[in-house]
């Protein structure tokens, strides 16, 4: 398989593509719903750690020792999902309790609700390794994956906030060469991102700007084993709501900043607003195309399959919003600009 671009080009998420879809053929209308926006990759999830298993998982545990579902319900399903998919960015580990994450490591194998010692134990650390090298060693001659991400919004505290207190950047960005680094040891064709929220970077000083997340955004981006940038852009959630549109571009214009001097693309992998959406989206993505951002993905893609509406956590776009139309033409902008 020849090694793989850079991303540059436009994205969705769609993060239950292996939980939600009933059958065969909603899956492949579920990509063809994304597919009609020009939308060309789609970030999802490469993780679900569960105690008790049921539905859709791909790693259980009892007491301290895992065991991947490599059967229907789990990395064959996934199979499923790469097989109907053109593009992919897979995510393999969670920073929030959703699908387990973290902290089911930390806590089975330490029994510790600490999260921050998912970065600096040993034996979890190996543990997460072994996970990986299962994920990879399966797809690693698979064109449809575009990136590996270590994680899902990485931060010193998860869903709980417990954490032992002595998680800084330092840790994260350790963290972040050391898990980068042994993904390129076994696929060195694929690309490599970390998944954080592109926290810690010069601006205006406001809570996502800070380092206090764990977070250096310039420094994680040079990693060597990184090859491009994340960031996610939730002003309303971030209590950035005194003008969260101009906050957003602005955000998005602070990352090209960095995105230059560091030399790597920058993708902006989610952003979402509550209210507003049309006219807010209009304005960030017209920021995106101008600034030269290499790319975007909206969290997230809906779809009205068999069983029902896609998921809907406020942010879904469903085929029949009015903001599906303006993903359609930004996907055309962005293939414009080149």
């Amino acid at each position: 398989m020849a090694c793989l671009p850079a991303p540059a080009v436009g994205h969705t998420v769609a993060y239950w593509l292996a939980q939600f879809p009933a059958t065969q053929a909603d899956l492949d209308k579920a990509f063809a719903d994304i597919a009609a926006t020009g939308a060309t990759t789609v970030r999802t999830w490469g993780f679900n750690e569960v105690t008790s298993p049921s539905g859709t998982y791909y790693q259980s545990w009892s007491g301290s020792t895992p065991t991947i579902n490599t059967g229907s319900n789990g990395l064959a399903k996934f199979d499923q999902v790469v097989a109907s998919a053109k593009s992919l960015i897979v995510a393999l580990t969670n920073n929030w309790s959703d699908y387990g994450g973290m902290d089911v490591y930390v806590k089975q194998i330490l029994g510790s609700s600490n999260h921050d010692l998912f970065y600096t134990d040993a034996s979890v650390i190996q543990a997460f390794k072994n996970y990986i090298a299962v994920w990879i060693n399966r797809y690693k001659n698979e064109p449809t994956i575009l990136a590996w991400e270590l994680a899902n919004e990485p931060r010193c505290k998860g869903s709980t906030g417990t954490w032992t207190g002595t998680c800084t950047t330092a840790t994260i960005t350790q963290w972040a060469k050391t898990i980068s680094a042994y993904i390129k040891s076994i696929d060195s064709c694929h690309l490599v991102s970390i998944g954080d929220e592109g926290f810690g970077l010069n601006g205006d000083g406001t809570y996502p700007y800070t380092y206090s997340e764990g977070l250096d955004f310039p420094t994680n981006l040079a990693i060597s084993t990184v090859d491009f940038g994340t960031a996610h852009l939730y002003p309303s959630s971030w209590g950035q709501t005194s003008d969260p549109v101009g906050w957003g571009s602005a955000w998005i214009t602070n990352h090209v900043t960095v995105q230059k001097s560091v030399n790597k693309p920058v993708i902006l992998e989610e952003y979402g607003i509550p209210s507003n959406q049309y006219a807010t989206y209009q304005t960030w993505l017209s920021t995106v195309v101008s600034s030269g951002l290499a790319g975007d993905l909206i969290w997230q893609a809906g779809s009205t399959l068999s069983n029902g509406q896609s998921w809907n956590d406020g942010y879904a776009i469903y085929p029949t919003d009015q903001t599906y139309t303006l993903l359609t033409q930004h996907s055309a902008a962005l293939k414009a600009r080149g």
